[in-house]
Order: structure tokens, then C-alpha cells, then sequence
């Protein structure tokens, strides 16, 4: 009775400590497989068309000013072709109201 015992002991704490953890770790695998596919596809999605807000327009610019303007002369929105060297936005821009007031892409 004792070897059954002992049997069962040692068949118990191997699936403790194996089995266990390496199903946990499969199902892991399995769950950031599918997460990674899901950023696979969202990846290749090509964002719908967005209307470009007319700032100078809001901010009543005048002719001469719009040639120099990044934002009007860039098929980008204005804060977008503004932007600084390391990606960041212009300190100006995030108080804007015409960054402020523009529609935020959708996808789909």
C-alpha cells in the first residue's frame, strides 16, 4: 500500500511541477501568437482618408504667409507637418484649436 502511495506522490508532484507550468506556458505562447497575428493585420490596414483642416483658414492667414506656412504647403495636417526632428508635436500645437477641434481617424 505504501508503494501505491508513494506512487501517486511522485505522478502528483511531477504534474505540480511540470505539467503544469509548461500547459500554462503553451497556452501563453498560444495567446500572444494570436495577439501578434491581430497586430499583423492591423498593420497592413491602410487607415481611411481623413480631411485635412484648413487652418489657415481658422487662423485667418494671409496670403504671404501661406507660403512659408509647412502646414498649407504639406499634404499633411498642419501639427503633423510642423512636428520637431524627434516626432514630437509643437508646444503650440497641443493648445490649438484646430488640432484640438480635427476629427481623429477612424479605422475601418
Amino acid at each position: 500500500m505504501n508503494d501505491f502511495i508513494g506512487t501517486i506522490a511522485l505522478l502528483l508532484g511531477i504534474v505540480l511541477r511540470l505539467a503544469i507550468p509548461v500547459f500554462l506556458t503553451a497556452l501563453l505562447v498560444y495567446i500572444l501568437r494570436d495577439l501578434d497575428a491581430h497586430w499583423q493585420s492591423e498593420a497592413t490596414h491602410k487607415p481611411g482618408k481623413v480631411a485635412k483642416p484648413a487652418c489657415w483658414e481658422i487662423k485667418q492667414c494671409s496670403p504671404a504667409r501661406l507660403q512659408e506656412c509647412a502646414g498649407y504647403l504639406s499634404p499633411l495636417p498642419c501639427w503633423q507637418a510642423r512636428r520637431f526632428a524627434n516626432g514630437y508635436l509643437r508646444e503650440e500645437c497641443l493648445a490649438c484649436k484646430v488640432f484640438l477641434g480635427a476629427p481623429a481617424p477612424a479605422i475601418g
